[in-house]
């Protein structure tokens, strides 16, 4: 999602706790790998594979001039013939530990093995964030959590949703990279919030 689109989605959810909210959980999740120079492990349910999430990630790591911000996708099926970068399975949750940042993408209960190796990662010292559907055993698993209830998704606001304003602020929460691209982003930004802002009242 561009910054153009992401503007028009946080003019809409103006007034909600939605803006507010994902900046918060996407400073916390910066603010974890950048202090620990990387090791992002990101990690869905077996129905449930975070790609568009790992894709804007990517991104916003290039563009913001962070490059610890970018992910390793942890999938739950890896078939022989798949690139390296799709070929992390399950194991490297048991080998995570201190110095490292697991997010946990979870729409709904993940299964038992799931949670146990996340539950693992933590005690061995990594640091566990979850965007999740409000169940209460991965929100215990979390140092920090973010949830879309399905209430909240009922009226439009989903967890795909979240995750666009969370890999967006993750970016453009960063501290000030290189003169260039980051400064065309800030200003496409600045533009696009110019925009979709109302017409000044007439007196």
């Amino acid at each position: 999602m561009d910054a153009v689109r992401v503007a028009l989605l946080r003019e809409v959810l103006a007034g909600t706790e939605w803006p507010s909210a994902t900046r918060r959980f996407a400073g916390a999740l910066r603010a974890s790998v950048v202090s620990q120079g990387g090791g992002l492990l990101l990690v869905g349910t077996a129905e449930y594979e975070p790609w568009h999430l790992t894709a804007h990630l990517v991104d916003e790591a290039a563009w913001s001039g962070q490059p610890e911000l970018t992910p390793t996708l942890v999938r739950h099926r890896v078939r022989s013939g798949d690139p390296a970068h799709l070929a992390v399975g399950l194991g490297r949750l048991e080998a995570a530990g201190r110095g490292e940042t697991l997010l946990v993408v979870a729409p709904e209960r993940p299964g038992t093995g799931l949670l146990e190796r996340v539950h693992g990662a933590r005690r061995a010292g990594a640091t566990v964030l979850s965007l999740d559907g409000g169940d209460a055993e991965v929100r215990g698993l979390a140092h920090d959590a973010l949830s879309v209830d399905a209430v909240e998704a009922a009226h439009g606001v989903d967890l795909d949703t979240v995750q666009h304003l969370v890999s967006a602020a993750a970016g453009e929460n960063s501290l000030p990279g290189p003169r260039g691209r980051r400064r065309f982003r800030d200003r496409l930004s600045r533009l696009a919030d110019q925009l979709t802002a109302p017409p000044p009242a007439r007196w």
